[in-house]
């Protein structure tokens, strides 16, 4: 069965938030990031439990092993399903997090960041002083997160394939940088469409502007959804 796309609720606001939801009458799996979360707090994440909607709670922890473990302990109290760190805070900081979540949150996810989808090659080289490709990189963090326990990683589509073939078809790869089309980029760097997305063997794929800038973000949210489902 192929995952909801997750919609990015890119929103300042919980009042934003909420009024972007109201347009839709079935189940999402949505994504709260810094910016909302930061401006709305924990209560954003049980008024949308509420809905029935499922949650990956986007903050992307790098600290100190002691401190994303005792976070990670924070965030698994909050009914989210899906939540993440940077993979190059380390084993030991994603082992303990993983550990703290799970006592918390049985059935959610953890994973782990690679390399951001506004990275390029020449870029990360430059300024994380690497010799590494940028799928190497990838592929690097993606397999310290499978020894730490995580359960996958975020990666762009373009290294699904590459993962799943080096580390197992059961790590999952959550994917943003998807666009309608490939020429529409805005930050991000590494872009392919909901289609290719599937072709590459995302499991799932994270949408944002696409939808909610959209006139219609119902419309487009179901567009993009049979795309990616084949349709």
């Amino acid at each position: 069965m192929t995952a909801k796309p997750i919609i990015a609720l890119d929103f300042s606001t919980y009042e934003e938030a909420k009024s972007f939801l109201t347009g839709f009458d079935e189940k999402l799996y949505v994504k709260i990031g810094m910016e909302l979360y930061m401006q709305s707090g924990p209560a954003i994440i049980d008024v949308i439990k509420a809905y029935g909607h499922d949650v990956f709670l986007d903050l992307k922890l790098h600290d100190i092993p002691t401190t994303v473990e005792r976070t990670m302990s924070v965030l698994g109290k909050l009914n989210v399903d899906m939540v993440n760190v940077h993979a190059s805070g380390g084993y030991e900081m994603m082992k303990r997090a993983a550990s703290a979540f799970r006592k918390e949150n049985a059935d959610g996810k953890i994973i782990a960041v690679t390399q951001l989808t506004s990275m390029d090659e020449h870029t990360m080289q430059r300024e994380q002083q690497t010799p590494l490709s940028l799928t190497d990189s990838v592929l690097h963090y993606a397999k310290l997160a499978y020894k730490a326990g995580l359960d996958g990683v975020v990666s762009s589509p373009l290294e699904s394939r590459m993962i799943h073939n080096e580390i197992s078809e059961h790590f999952l790869t959550v994917t943003p940088g998807i666009r309608l089309s490939e020429n529409n980029n805005d930050d991000q760097v590494r872009v392919v469409t909901p289609n290719k997305a599937k072709q590459l063997g995302s499991d799932y794929i994270v949408v944002g502007r696409p939808i909610t800038q959209s006139d219609n973000p119902a419309k487009a949210y179901k567009e993009i959804k049979q795309l990616w489902e084949g349709k």
